[in-house]
């Protein structure tokens, strides 16, 4: 029990110690732990302060980036639609020089067929031109001991027959 219960003189020297080290220690040691925590708050706060202007600067940066974001989407979108125009432009241009061509072969091919056709009412005409003949020769050679039946026949056909 005499370890739970101190004695007076016990009581006396512990406390004159601790007030001694309690001075030494306010004069020596409590400013510099003062000082420290003031330079730990100072630099907690300039964290602080740093944090915040970084958090400011970041919110900035992310709307400078969707601004951004937004810019790019609207030009992607002009240029879609640039090319899509273009496109556009290209099918309606080769489509009109295709309607062009063909035209050109139409018309190539209806001249072909009015010279083939000509071609061929020439020949038919040769050909009737010479079954003419051939008959007129027939005839003339069964009516040779008449000549003015003859003339008068030949005169006949003459008029009935007329060459384009």
């Amino acid at each position: 029990m005499k370890l739970l219960t101190p004695e007076f003189g016990l009581l006396i020297w512990t406390l004159l110690a601790f007030l001694i080290v309690f001075f030494i220690l306010r004069k020596l040691a409590w400013p510099a732990i003062i000082q420290g925590l003031k330079e730990r708050e100072n630099s907690i706060a300039d964290s602080l302060a740093t944090a915040q202007r970084v958090k400011e600067e970041m919110a900035q940066l992310k709307s400078e980036n969707e601004t951004l974001l937004a810019k790019a989407r609207e030009e992607r979108a002009q240029l879609l639609k640039e090319a899509r125009e273009t496109k556009d432009r290209i099918i309606n241009e080769a489509k009109d020089q295709a309607k062009e061509e063909a035209g050109k072969i139409m018309a190539e091919t209806q001249a072909a067929l009015q010279a083939q056709k000509m071609a061929a009412l020439t020949e038919v005409k040769n050909q009737m031109g010479k079954l003419v003949i051939e008959v007129s020769e027939k005839v003339l050679r069964k009516q040779l001991e008449n000549a003015t039946a003859q003339e008068a026949h030949i005169q006949g056909l003459v008029n009935e027959v007329k060459l384009n």
